[in-house]
């Protein structure tokens, strides 16, 4: 069983039009090291939630990381092993960078711990569009943070924004070559999420243009070797990420800071908590406990932010998260987890959308199909359980 930890880290220079994340203008949100010490109490609090064990990924997400200094990046990961949560050589360990917020030094102390996959966060090469959508940095200033990252040999990785405002094919294109040639081993291609009245929602391509514009983004990857292993990740081969592979195949993570969601097995089906989303809360609560431990989340946390699974909850996660992978539902993973009338009852779904060409069945798996890869909503509705279903 694999198992990761992802940590929170709430830090910006400025908050982007389109972001709904639990993040903050640095200057308005405590100091790094005071947040960083309600991690640690945190780690204290909940780490008999979970056997001490070697880490297959640690994950260190935002925000911006690299905002903070590099050594309290270090200090949470040697935190972490004080409470048995070691690294090993082969640790994925993911961070999320903004460009022109890595140096040389804070490079050199990052890969110096272990830090050895960086997850750059370009979303475009256009500066036009950069402005729009708030971005702080330049493409300039992009490459500068490649080249760096290039000199050391780096694992690196690109978020890639489309379906912007004004965002035209032609450009769609230039930014995914510039991504190949600039050595990125993963692309992730988001479409832009905004709700209707948005500043970012007038002029935006519609529909059929952003399916149009993903097909683009796909065709252009696969044929540079890329394969696509997610709904919305490509990679080339061995360079797939391990630690968002754990919330896909149902593994175990812990998560810590503010508003962040973890997944532990100590329930028949599974439990799922979460932290806080104001930081004025979390902190709160942090230190209302501070210097206890405890043992699972139902003894600790609030009802309202803790869900132990029921069936019907759990096939829907297995399901919806099972066929976000290219490489679909296991059948075999299917009928060990669930009783024998409640996998019958998934196949029978699965052979009704086969019939419409949305999945298909090979060598064990159902997955999508290009047609129901675009129609993914709807498979995953079709997929959606409620308790009187079973």
């Amino acid at each position: 069983m694999a198992f990761g930890v992802y940590i929170h880290i709430p830090y910006c220079i400025q908050r982007c039009t389109y972001c709904d994340f639990a993040t903050y203008e640095q200057s308005k949100i405590l100091p790094p090291d005071q947040y960083v010490e309600l991690l640690f109490k945190e780690i204290r609090q909940k780490h008999r939630y979970y056997t001490p064990q070697s880490l297959d990924t640690i994950y260190f997400g935002g925000g911006t990381p690299s905002l903070i200094p590099a050594n309290l990046i270090v200090a949470i990961i040697k935190e972490l092993g004080r409470y048995g949560f070691t690294t090993r050589p082969d640790t994925e360990i993911t961070i999320e960078i903004n460009p022109a917020t890595v140096s040389k030094e804070k490079l050199k102390t990052y890969l110096d711990n272990g830090i050895n996959r960086f997850s750059v966060g370009a979303q475009t090469f256009d500066d036009r569009l950069l402005k729009m959508v708030h971005r702080e940095h330049s493409a300039k200033q992009t490459l500068e943070t490649l080249d760096l990252l290039r000199a050391h040999g780096v694992n690196f990785s690109f978020d890639i924004l489309f379906a912007l405002p004004s965002q035209t094919v032609e450009g769609l294109r230039r930014d995914v070559e510039i991504a190949v040639e600039q050595g990125a081993k993963h692309i992730s291609p988001y479409c832009l999420t905004v709700p209707d009245g948005h500043p970012l929602s007038k002029g935006r391509p519609i529909d059929d243009e952003q399916v149009e514009m993903f097909d683009i983004i796909a065709d252009e990857l696969t044929r540079k070797g890329f394969q696509q292993y997610e709904v919305s990740n490509f990679a080339l081969p061995g360079f797939e990420s391990r630690h968002n592979m754990l919330y896909w195949v149902d593994e175990p993570y812990w998560s810590l800071g503010l508003s962040s969601h973890s997944y532990s097995k100590e329930s028949a089906w599974g439990t799922r908590y979460w932290n806080i989303n104001s930081i004025n809360e979390y902190q709160k609560q942090i230190l209302a406990f501070d210097g206890q431990e405890f043992d699972s989340p139902v003894r600790h946390l609030p009802s309202n932010q803790v869900e132990v699974l029921q069936m019907h909850q759990a096939l829907t996660d297995f399901c919806h998260t099972s066929m976000r992978l290219m490489r679909g539902l296991n059948v075999e993973q299917l009928q060990a987890k669930f009783p024998q009338n409640v996998s019958e009852k998934v196949l029978q779904i699965m052979k009704n959308l086969e019939q419409k060409s949305w999945i298909r069945f090979d060598n064990g798996h159902w997955s999508l199909t290009r047609e129901g890869l675009v129609l993914s909503n709807r498979v995953f509705q079709e997929l959606t359980f409620l308790q009187e279903d079973l």
